[in-house]
């Protein structure tokens, strides 16, 4: 992509900003909440590009100033002035063009949204539940170092410790555009605590991570949701088996069923289960357009099959593999601990690399 066509990209991309600008900002258009919410993401979303537009035109200008000193300037003082800015100049261009590339492909608009994330024990009996609670400690540690907030809305906890299976929403800046790299089969090699002659094991938990649905996202009928009570069951008190605060939300149409018990009050948990149920509707439609793009893309990392296996984690080795991006760390114990921002940073560069190759601008 050469720079003539970069910058008549962005000229296009400031007319549409000076017009979402304008729109904001009509009393007809603030009057319809769902139409103004949308045009001010995107000009939230539009912005960066601006910034860039802004600075990779004054980047040219300035080339385009150096070179014609260069042509016309009879000074040797001033001369070489200009010689040393061109050289500056011409070194930032290029990375600032790269920039501008991965700013112009189109986002995944779920990529902002608060994240459902979701971690079920599979195979390896209570083994995998002891992974699973492994897992969520380490999504929880790494969640604490964003400063995301986390709240467990659904668990089921294993016989001998972790769970079979717990489900949580995390809320923060582009929760679901960077935890998406997480979802699919995650494997564990260890001896486990179960095991009496030592051998290594492999088990297994699934992880999948929703983008949270907004109010306007999706309108749910009353009229198809049934909903149940009943008593809540692990910590909690003296409410806990007294009281009926647990919710149970069926959606007739879908067969979908969710269930919140982790608050004390009802409506609080009828509130926590309506936005979870409101989700999954809506994933089953954002499901097809994940279909859709991992059928294109071998290493989508936020594909839509969910059964895929992901990563290994191997503990006698003291070693973690993305199977995706072929990438090993032996760093396990840093890893399990919360440190996978490495992990998501190259699977974010593997993907971005992707899309630029199939957007013909590498």
């Amino acid at each position: 992509m050469s720079g003539n066509i970069i910058l008549d990209k962005l000229e296009g991309i400031k007319l549409r900003f000076d017009e979402v600008g304008q729109l904001i900002t009509d009393p007809d258009i603030i009057a319809d909440m769902k139409r103004y919410v949308k045009l001010n993401k995107e000009y939230r979303d539009l912005e960066p590009i601006i910034e860039a537009y802004k600075e990779y035109k004054n980047i040219l200008s300035n080339i385009q100033t150096a070179k014609d000193i260069l042509a016309k300037e009879k000074d040797e003082e001033m001369r070489e002035m200009a010689k040393m800015e061109l050289i500056e100049l011409e070194e930032k261009i290029g990375p600032l063009e790269e920039k501008i590339k991965l700013l112009l492909l189109p986002k995944d608009p779920e990529d902002e949204k608060n994240a459902i994330l979701e971690i079920r024990a599979g195979t390896g009996g209570d083994e995998a539940s002891i992974f699973a609670g492994d897992l969520f400690r380490m999504y929880l540690k790494y969640c604490e170092r964003k400063k995301w907030k986390v709240e467990v809305t659904h668990l089921n906890e294993g016989t001998v410790g972790g769970y079979k299976e717990i489900v949580m929403k995390v809320s923060g800046d582009g929760v679901y555009g960077i935890l998406k790299y997480e979802s699919g089969v995650h494997r564990v090699q260890r001896v486990p605590q179960t095991e009496t002659q030592g051998r290594v094991h492999t088990s297994a938990a699934t992880v999948a991570v929703l983008p949270e649905a907004e109010d306007f996202d999706i309108d749910l009928r009353q009229e198809d949701i049934r909903k149940d009570t009943y008593c809540s069951s692990g910590p909690g008190g003296q409410s806990v088996n007294t009281t009926y605060s647990a919710i149970r939300l069926t959606h007739i149409p879908s067969g979908i069923v969710v269930t919140c018990q982790d608050e004390k009050s009802q409506i609080k948990n009828l509130d926590k289960a309506m936005a979870e149920l409101r989700t999954r509707l809506y994933n089953l439609e954002y499901q097809k357009y994940l279909d859709e793009i991992s059928s294109k893309r071998k290493t989508m990392v936020s594909t839509g099959d969910r059964s895929a296996k992901i990563r290994t984690y191997n503990y006698p080795q003291g070693r973690v593999t993305d199977h995706r991006i072929n990438l090993t760390l032996y760093n396990l114990n840093a890893i399990i601990d919360g440190d996978i921002q490495e992990i998501i940073e190259q699977l974010q560069m593997a993907e971005n690399a992707e899309r630029l190759k199939e957007a013909g601008v590498e």
